[in-house]
């Protein structure tokens, strides 16, 4: 049930693979990456989302929200042949020593603790190519049954719902099991972005552009990437590089229009008002990417990194941010100010630790979603010294229809009041990392886990459901004064 809207966002936000480009003679020589391998290096990360969701809230500050994790993560490069690396990844969950504000501000190692849990594994081992860019993943047939039996007991003994989603996670991860990687080590990606296998020659304030495509479903998106030598340092045997990167704004406003109509939809009586200029704002998305690189003149490895990912669409802003500093070398680039922020406007989730020995499902987390922000209330009821107590909302359907997703089947798209919207982000907000039920006439139809406070009131119910099933329940939605009922699985 995670809203469309921030999939998209979280699915722009993955990093690709870059080429590098050639460089004009003369200049510096960056010299070819040539790991030392067997020698485990730690790597001090951190990183942070903010969500601007302002324009489509009247209330200030209730819709800005951030939030950041800080880690200690280890690599070892194995082993290097001419055709590639094979590398080790030693992971945590844990906040490093000496970070600013307190550790509950640092929602994301929450989440990220859970993820390690429910994938089974602190490490990973990955075979990479000669610029250490992952192109694949030991060990996934053993992360893919334990992810099975997650979803066959389940918290408490009670198998997944096939509606869960549990099932598509794993069907996804079995398709394409790199995504694992990007969950749980993107860092290997922002590290190889620095990194050539080949030496490179540039100069000082030269800059170089490239171009590529990228596919957002199905739309073309050209992307021009600009490369820049900003410095060197003789001393510390450095060179600092700069990437900028923007996509196309007509071709990436274009393959953002389905998400932007979903969202408007859930803002329909705020979009009826808007000018024909606010209006022409909103239907505008953009995407842009700003990394510093330090890279060693000894062995062309990438020492330090920042990165900046800002994505713009529908009225909402979503920015990410991520730093990595390699621990035996000393930092040089600034860490911006959300890093190191002792207050922060945080989200109030509520984030239960999943056991280690019987992991419940649907803590599947996509790191660089960040949650919807909350509202001014929430329909939770007083709090005493047994499990949290939330109260069901019944809430009334504007609309109500089967959608045919040809060889994925169908499923049923559902569309609630404005103001029913309101009470089931106020609900998910408050049952964030809590099992469901949404009701149909009295009869439970699914049981997701929510993950993040659901806005925009856009509920879809789809798995192994009969599409005649579908097709009589979205009937009888559409009849006047249609409700469904949600609430905390009992």
């Amino acid at each position: 049930m995670t809203s469309l809207y921030w999939k998209s966002f979280a699915s722009a936000c993955l990093c690709v693979t870059l080429s590098h480009p050639a460089w004009s003679a003369g200049g510096i020589e960056i010299p070819g990456y040539a790991p030392a391998t067997g020698v485990e290096r730690s790597y001090r990360v951190q990183k942070a989302t903010e969500t601007d969701m302002s324009f489509w809230f009247d209330k200030p500050g209730a819709s800005a929200m951030t939030m950041r994790g800080a880690f200690r993560q280890r690599m070892t490069v194995l082993s290097r042949d001419e055709d590639g690396m094979r590398v080790r990844w030693s992971l945590s969950a844990d906040l490093p020593e000496g970070m600013a504000g307190l550790a509950d501000s640092y929602q994301m190692n929450l989440l990220y603790r859970n993820s390690l849990t429910a994938y089974g594994t602190a490490s990973l081992e990955l075979e990479t190519d000669l610029n250490g860019n992952p192109r694949d993943l030991s060990g996934v047939d053993q992360i893919l049954a334990h992810m099975r039996a997650i979803a066959a007991s389940g918290p408490g003994g009670v198998p997944a719902a096939p509606q869960s989603g549990v099932y598509d996670i794993i069907a996804k991860l079995e398709a394409n099991p790199l995504q694992i990687v990007a969950a749980l080590v993107p860092e290997a990606q922002l590290l190889a972005t620095g990194q050539s296998y080949q030496a490179e020659t540039m100069e000082i304030g030269q800059a170089s552009a490239t171009s590529r495509d990228e596919d957002y479903d199905g739309v073309s998106v050209p992307v021009t990437s600009t490369w820049t030598l900003k410095s060197t340092d003789a001393t510390a045997r450095t060179a600092t590089l700069s990437l900028s990167e923007e996509a196309d704004a007509a071709a990436f406003s274009q393959s953002q229009q389905p998400a932007i109509a979903n969202l408007m939809s859930g803002f329909a009586e705020r979009a009826k008002n808007l000018t024909a200029d606010q209006l022409a704002s909103v239907k505008r998305a953009s995407k842009n990417r700003s990394v510093e690189l330090v890279v060693s003149l000894n062995d062309g490895s990438t020492l330090e990194a920042s990165e900046i990912v800002t994505v713009a669409a529908g009225g909402t802003r979503l920015r990410t941010y991520t730093h990595i500093q390699r621990e035996d070398m000393p930092a040089s680039l600034p860490l911006p100010a959300v890093l190191t922020a002792k207050d922060l406007q945080t989200p109030d989730l509520h984030i239960d630790p999943l056991p280690s020995a019987k992991a419940g499902q649907g803590i599947l987390d996509e790191l660089s979603t960040p949650p919807a922000p909350p509202k001014a209330s929430q329909t939770v009821a007083p709090h005493n010294d047994g499990p949290k107590a939330i109260a069901p909302v019944s809430l009334e359907v504007k609309s109500a229809k089967v959608v045919s997703l040809t060889s994925f089947g169908s499923e049923l798209d559902i569309m609630l009041t404005p103001e029913s919207a309101a009470k089931f982000q106020d609900f998910t907000q408050a049952a964030v990392g809590e099992i469901t039920q949404v009701l149909i006439n009295d009869k439970v139809v699914i049981e997701p886990r929510i993950l993040t406070p659901i806005p925009g009131g856009h509920i879809v119910i789809n798995g192994e459901q009969d599409p005649k099933l579908l097709q009589v329940m979205a009937e009888q939605l559409a009849l006047p004064g249609a409700k469904i009922v949600v609430r905390l699985r009992p």
